[in-house]
């Protein structure tokens, strides 16, 4: 019986290590998976940022100063030329800034997540109506931070106007104890994540919530809207 006994709280001891050290082998998985994507997520935004750096610094301001130039040119007359060539000059404008915001958001670090995001729902608001509620004790975070929920957010309209019919979304950011709240819905046709959590748009979105250290869950009604919810937290709010 002691042989015995002996035998099976040896096995006992033996399994026991194995499941500690399959469980060790899962989270050191799991913690690189979240690395991978951290540092994927940089690597994409630094090169985001220097090619939006790039147009939104140079190319911006060359055609600046040509629309300069243009303007105080002598036409001899030809104002249907002048006319013309400014107009063509003005959409350039516009497109090299469009092209830079929708690369990185340059500015951003400057003019603060909230202003970012108003300036974001300004325009768009011919072509959905969308609230932005903050919370007044919300404080300025970590530019990473504020990037990845500036995408997100810039994904999931983005996916609404394409996909869901929506003519409603809304957008509550919350300072809590511990975390940051971020909830994001719509009134449109919604989605079955099973369905299209392989696409483009959502894995994206997951990606960056990933890089936060975040939470997050989807809550979907077919034919009556998403939402996202999303929690980051404070104690590893800038990723190492």
């Amino acid at each position: 019986m002691i042989i015995v006994s002996f035998i099976l709280l040896a096995y006992r001891s033996f399994i026991q290590r194995i499941i500690k050290e399959k469980n060790a082998q899962h989270e050191a998985e799991v913690q690189h998976q979240k690395n991978l994507a951290l540092e994927n997520i940089k690597a994409q935004e630094a090169e985001r940022r220097r090619i939006a750096v790039m147009i939104h610094d140079d190319i911006g301001n060359r055609l600046n100063i040509l629309s300069l130039w243009l303007n105080n040119l002598d036409t001899k007359g030809d104002e249907l030329i002048k006319k013309n060539i400014s107009g063509q000059m003005s959409s350039l404008i516009d497109s090299a800034r469009s092209i830079s915001h929708s690369l990185y958001p340059v500015n951003l670090e400057s003019v603060g997540l909230v202003l970012y995001i108003e300036e974001l729902i300004a325009n768009l608001a011919t072509r959905v109506n969308i609230s932005l509620t903050v919370s007044p004790k919300f404080q300025k975070k970590d530019i990473f931070i504020e990037v990845q929920l500036y995408r997100i957010i810039q994904e999931f309209t983005t996916n609404v106007l394409k996909h869901s019919k929506a003519t409603r979304i809304w957008i509550y950011i919350k300072d809590n104890q511990t975390s940051l709240g971020v909830v994001i819905s719509d009134n449109g046709e919604s989605f079955e994540y099973e369905a299209v959590k392989k696409g483009m748009g959502i894995k994206n979105i997951e990606s960056r919530i990933k890089s936060m250290n975040a939470v997050h869950k989807w809550k979907n009604i077919l034919e009556k809207g998403s939402r996202l919810i999303i929690k980051i937290p404070y104690n590893n709010e800038t990723p190492n």
